[in-house]
């Protein structure tokens, strides 16, 4: 019952906030009641660098954010790379176990170390058509995590990087305006991502040649780029194919 409830309040002050000021709030509450002491919510870029839709709240000590950001740390952090390689949180001492760390990334972690950060909990946000980004929860050095409240992590790190995403950046709104493809065009374009020439495209889809080089090319127009691998790899960021579609057993990438 304590986790439903927690759970509930969680996502209801997630939910609430209505300004950075406010989800700032929300979530620098829900870290204590979590057991931890910091908080980093942030697209994975360099913040100095990046546009103003680029997501990022923290507590974090302020010498450690600004070496941070003067380092353009958000790109290269291990932590951040990390969380590209699951969907779920993961504890900050299983990096080693799941992507290979440089020395410049155990100089990274010694330092955060050096400021006071210690263990910490990482849960990733990847929306398609958006940098990737992550909602991580830290305990000061030298102190375990409450693995208890890991779960309570987990969905409060998913809301909260999904209320960052409506104060930030108003989704609906890009929806609105994102390109958009016709059945026969995205089948068009996912075969010719599996390897198809438009004349193979043609005898699976059982269309003119012709029709299938006219799908791909309105396909272009609309993403507004004139390359066949532009066009997939836009549409694949934005999630009109996924990855799964292309590489679906029994249809390999490149022919065959």
């Amino acid at each position: 019952m304590r986790m439903h409830a927690m759970a509930v309040e969680l996502m209801n002050l997630v939910e609430a906030a209505q300004s950075a000021d406010d989800l700032a709030d929300a979530v620098g509450h829900l870290t204590v009641q979590l057991g931890f002491e910091y908080f980093a919510l942030t697209h994975h870029v360099d913040i100095e660098a990046a546009t103003a839709d680029a997501i990022r709240i923290h507590n974090y000590p302020e010498a450690w954010a600004d070496y941070y950001d003067r380092h353009a740390l958000g790109i290269s952090d291990p932590v951040h790379r990390a969380s590209h390689v699951t969907s779920v949180g993961f504890c900050w001492s299983r990096i080693p176990d799941m992507i290979a760390l440089t020395p410049a990334d155990h100089r990274t972690l010694e330092l955060g170390r050096q400021q006071g950060i210690g263990d910490g909990f990482t849960v990733p946000a990847h929306v398609p058509g958006e940098a990737r980004g992550s909602c991580s929860f830290a305990r000061p050095a030298g102190r375990g995590l409450p693995c208890d409240e890991l779960p309570l992590a987990q969905l409060a790190g998913a809301f909260a990087f999904e209320a960052a995403r409506r104060v930030w950046i108003g989704r609906g709104r890009q929806v609105e305006n994102a390109p958009r493809l016709t059945d026969r065009q995205r089948d068009c374009l996912l075969w010719i991502a599996r390897g198809k020439s438009d004349w193979e495209t043609s005898r699976i889809l059982d269309v003119g040649e012709e029709t299938v080089r006219s799908h791909v090319k309105q396909a272009c127009e609309r993403y507004d780029v004139s390359k066949r691998t532009s066009l997939i790899i836009r549409t694949l960021f934005d999630g009109t194919i996924s990855f799964g579609d292309v590489l679906r057993r029994g249809h390999p990438p490149f022919g065959g």
